[in-house]
């Protein structure tokens, strides 16, 4: 069984950077691990994604370029490097596992396991 745990989030300026970090259990080779984040009044959106098999990632294209994915195997942590940071990037952060096909890994439907959740706010 997956489980998860977030941690990193906090109160920055805009242009700041800030690491998230998502401590697994239970992955396995067909895991993907996925960020998605919530705004107020907005629904849930795909950030990143990290696919155990072959260690592919990808980004929604507001975050490209200023995001970056990565996963540490002997501390068994996926991290969010989220650098020139915006007020619009204030949102709940969650990771989440699941075995989503290709197509279907931008969609926080695919993913059963979800962490907690940590708070990330922007200020201009």
């Amino acid at each position: 069984q997956v489980q998860l745990v977030e941690a990193g989030g906090g109160l920055v300026q805009a242009g700041d950077s800030l690491t998230l970090s998502c401590r697994y259990t239970g992955m396995s080779s067909s895991h993907t691990l996925g960020w998605f984040r919530q705004a107020p009044g907005k629904d849930r959106e795909f950030v990143s994604a990290y696919r155990w098999n072959g260690g592919r990632t990808y980004y929604a294209d507001s975050v490209k370029g200023r995001f970056t994915i990565s996963r540490d195997n002997a501390k068994n942590t996926v991290y969010l490097q989220m650098n020139s940071l915006k007020p619009e990037d204030t949102a709940i952060y969650y990771c989440a596992a699941g075995r989503p096909i290709l197509s279907s890994l931008r969609y926080d439907s695919s993913y059963g396991s979800w962490g907690q959740g940590t708070q990330v706010t922007v200020s201009s």
